[in-house]
This record gives C-alpha cells, structure tokens and sequence, in this order.
C-alpha cells in the first residue's frame, strides 16, 4: 500500500520552468519526495533503480516520446501497475485516446492548473487506502479467478496482468456486480476525484480490459445509455 504521508512522485519533463513549478507545487505539501528526469531514457532508467509511487509523465520528450515511454513501463512485470498521469500540450482526443489505450491511468492537458495538478496525485496515491475491511479478498466464478489482496487475475488458470487502474475498475464492477454503474459513478469512485473528465476515458479503460480477460470479458456488458454491468450469468461463466 502507497504511503501518502512520503510518496514518490517522478516528473518526466523536458521543460525546466514547467518541471519545477510541479515540483514546488507538490513538494509544498510536505507529503512528497520529487524526482524530476528530462527525458524517456533517463526516466525508465529511475524507474528501474527505485519504482515511485506515481510517474507524472510528458508527451513531447526528445528522442524517445511519452507515450512509448508509457508503452515500455507497461510491458514491464515492475513498472506494469505504478500509475501513470500523462502531462501533455496535445489537445486532440486522438491522443488522449492513444495515451489511455497504452495504459496510462490520467492526463493533465496543459496549461493546467498547479492545484489540480496536485488534487490529482494525491487521488491516485489515496486509492487504495479507500479500500474497506469487509471487501471479500477472493473472487472465482467459472474461468476468472481473482485474489484481491495478491493482485492476482487469471482467466482459465492463466496470469493477466492489469494496470492499477484496470484492477481497481474490475474490483469495482465485481463488488456491485449484477447492478449497472453509470460512466459518472465509475469515474468518481475508480478515478478517486470529482472533476470534468470525459467519459470516453471509462470507456477506453473498459475496453482494454475487456480485451485482457479474453472470453471473461464478456462479463462486462455494456447497458446503452446507462453505462456498465459485471454479469453473473450462468450462460457467460460457465
């Protein structure tokens, strides 16, 4: 479990002026330790030596960019779950799009705002503390076998691996399952932060992991106009 009172935070950012407002921003705080790296290569370097606890990560880095930096974390057993905010100039839902499809957790379109900025982090770093004692610490049913507390998902007995954000969304949907979640719902209670974030970004999220648990995926339906359902059905778990 994250410790919010000294988290990690590493700042990817090509730009120095930008690098340290964020760093004076969160560091005010008292509650976090910054690290700040200038390009993709120098990043995966930290990461591998010492994993932070959150990567607020640039698109437009020189010579390799945001989001094969994001690409090349994800691929990694160590680097698959840390969450990942994407800072980016880029306005256009293509990217943004592309950045969530990678499998970073958030992005923070710039110019932005030093006080969301911060707002954000600390919702990524407080979400696993929102878990609460009762919560079963096993679910199997049919292929899909999960253990809660091992961060453990298989699909006839073979290993997925999820982002944080992903398990975080599957844990959700599994606790109401049978019950349909709106994308708003999905987005305070996942995401950990009321704020305007459009809903494609639940949207992409599900589909990635639908998309990783294969033929258990279909457990997740989609109800038009309303939002999400994880389904119980004997016909989809059998």
């Amino acid at each position: 479990m994250t410790n919010l009172s000294r988290a990690r935070v590493l700042i990817v950012e090509d730009e120095p002026d930008i690098a340290r407002l964020m760093k004076h921003a969160l560091e005010r705080s008292g509650e976090m330790d910054i690290e700040i790296v200038a390009t993709g290569a120098s990043a995966l370097k930290s990461v591998m030596e010492q994993p932070p606890s959150v990567i607020l990560l640039d698109l437009n880095l020189p010579f390799i960019d945001g989001l094969e930096v994001c690409r090349l974390l994800r691929s990694r057993a160590s680097s698959a779950a840390i969450p990942i905010i994407m800072v980016t100039a880029r306005t256009s839902e293509t990217d943004r799009v592309a950045g969530l499809e990678l499998g970073a957790d958030d992005y923070v379109s710039k110019p932005f705002s030093l006080r969301e900025l911060v707002a954000r982090v600390r919702a990524v770093l407080r979400r696993p503390a929102q878990t609460t004692p009762d919560r079963n610490v096993r679910y199997q049913r049919g292929p899909l076998a999960i253990d809660f507390d091992a961060v453990s998902v298989r699909v006839s007995g073979a290993a997925v691996r999820l982002t944080k954000r992903e398990f975080e969304l599957l844990r959700f949907l599994i606790e109401n399952r049978n019950r349909v979640l709106s994308r708003d719902r999905l987005l305070e209670r996942v995401w950990g932060f009321d704020r305007q974030v459009e809903t494609r970004s639940v949207d992409v999220h599900v589909g990635r992991l639908r998309g990783k648990l294969g033929h258990a995926g279909r457990q997740i339906e989609t109800v038009i106009g309303m939002g999400y359902r994880f389904v119980e059905s004997e016909e989809l778990v059998d």
